[in-house]
């Protein structure tokens, strides 16, 4: 099994790639505390190494963010992890951690809410998914859209003009009742 690995543009996250299938296409699953961890086994393998602070799960990779210390001393063990649990065959999540990624949004707004669940999973996901993290869905009052940043997007220095300028700009371009975007 080859491992490849991929900088992100949160210097603290390191994005890998196994070369097979984690959680399959438009899924995710993230584990920010090793609390959160206990959901899933290979999560737990990984926040046993040292310094890791966040795990998050895509469609066909895995990110590590790190608390402390240095890549080259902290990849080789996370390899080993990935590796040992792909090889092991045990589940990537227990069958009672499956979720869905967005919140529900019910109600008056429920076709606002459509769109902009469609919106974020045609076209922002797919992006955001390439650096490594992902954005879902959380909440939509009085024209504020409420998203959630997570793996490497969660912390990233440039999350919050990639929040503001990139996804904010898009959401009022095709949905003109949105009038602010916000992170929870």
């Amino acid at each position: 099994m080859f491992i490849q690995t991929e900088a992100t543009p949160n210097p603290a996250t390191l994005k890998f790639l196994p070369g097979r299938e984690v959680l399959g296409e438009g899924r995710a699953a993230d584990f920010p505390t090793r609390e959160a961890a206990e959901r899933s086994p290979l999560a737990m393998r990984l926040f046993a190494v040292e310094n890791v602070a966040g795990v998050f799960f895509g469609s066909d990779f895995i990110t590590v963010t790190k608390s402390g210390g240095e890549w080259q001393h902290l990849k080789p063990a996370l390899l080993g992890a990935i590796m040992e649990h792909f090889t092991g065959g045990a589940p990537i999540l227990f069958a009672s951690a499956e979720e869905s990624a967005h919140a529900e949004g019910n109600g008056e707004n429920s076709e606002i809410v459509r769109e902009i669940k469609e919106i974020l999973d045609t076209r922002v996901r797919p992006a955001v998914a390439q650096d490594g993290g992902d954005i879902t869905f959380q909440g939509y009052e009085d024209g504020i859209v409420f998203l959630n940043m997570q793996g490497a997007c969660a912390g990233c220095p440039s999350s919050t003009v990639t929040l503001k300028r990139g996804v904010e700009n898009m959401l009022k371009h095709y949905i003109p009742e949105i009038v602010e975007v916000r992170q929870v």
